[in-house]
């Protein structure tokens, strides 16, 4: 009696000007433990070379499918238009960024925490990751949660790095019913989503090796102290806060009716904080949302009562 075929797991990629750095992360992708893949790449609209260098590797890997996206959509709205394009005959989608080193066994880990879960929960499996310079060499690893996965942190911070996750049928099919407007974080808003109507699954050992160069859509500071001063930057800037509060609405307006009590209270409470200094004062005593660590926590209210951010 023959054993079961290995789940299918769509990898999911959205290039751009990506030749420096692909053929190692294609590499490390077609390499994995799990074998049972397809990686589907979309160019979001490359002038380097990047679309001849992905037809190469079409041509001797039959696993690979790659297109020409047309207009330059921007990494978030790649990546949707890449889920949507998710085969049926796939049981996972792993999204991957173009200049990173996947560790030979990520995509099996991934696929062994999601098959724990109980059929038809949704499930997002994350990942830690070690941070390298443009030639790899290590420089530190991304921050451990210190409070693990939930929504309250999934309103105001993601610990989903995308580059990491990975996502089971049922989350892709309830994310994909309906995507919210732009502006939308992918990564940030599956695991905002996923957080509240399934589950999210952090892996403490890391999967990959997260290059950082000055072409980075989205990059992670060397050290602690850099990774503080730049959530604390992140949050002066308006456009971030007003991503935080547009996801927010978004989580609501598609998916209110089915969050729990408790979570609908949150959100909302989340979003009528902001009306003035005694609501805002109100709010970072008692309100429900938090980072991963209390230093972060504690600049993040400070600096909402002085500036609603």
């Amino acid at each position: 009696m023959s054993a079961d075929p290995a789940p299918l797991v769509e990898v999911v990629l959205s290039a751009y000007d990506g030749a420096a750095w692909l053929d190692a992360q294609i590499a490390s992708i077609l390499g994995q433990t799990h074998g049972t893949l397809r990686l589907s790449v979309r160019d979001d609209g490359s002038s380097d070379g990047t679309q001849t260098l992905l037809a190469e590797w079409a041509e001797r890997d039959r696993r690979i499918v790659w297109r020409q996206g047309g207009r330059n959509l921007g990494p978030s709205g790649s990546f949707f238009r890449l889920l949507d394009g998710v085969g049926e005959d796939a049981v996972f989608a792993a999204f991957a960024d173009q200049d990173d080193v996947w560790e030979a066994d990520k995509l099996a880990r991934a696929v062994d925490a999601l098959s724990s879960l109980p059929a038809g929960l949704p499930g997002l499996y994350c990942a830690r990751v070690v941070i390298v310079d443009e030639e790899l060499r290590r420089r530190g690893l991304s921050p451990l949660p210190g409070r693990g996965p939930s929504l309250a942190n999934a309103l105001i911070e993601n610990i989903a790095i995308g580059c990491t996750s990975v996502l089971n049928r049922a989350a892709l099919d309830l994310l994909r019913a309906e995507w919210p407007n732009p502006p939308a974080k992918h990564d940030w808003w599956c695991y905002q989503v996923v957080s509240a109507l399934g589950q999210v699954l952090y892996d403490p050992r890391p999967a990959l090796k997260y290059r950082q160069h000055g072409g980075n859509a989205t990059g992670a500071g060397y050290t602690p102290i850099d990774r503080f001063l730049g959530k604390v930057r992140r949050q002066l800037n308006g456009e971030q806060s007003a991503l935080r509060r547009h996801q927010a609405g978004e989580l609501r307006r598609l998916f209110g009716n089915r969050l729990s009590a408790r979570d609908r209270a949150l959100v909302a409470d989340f979003l009528d904080s902001e009306h003035g200094f005694p609501d805002r004062l109100r709010y970072a005593f008692c309100g429900g949302v938090r980072r991963q660590h209390w230093l972060d926590t504690l600049a993040y209210k400070a600096l909402y009562v002085l500036r609603g951010v």
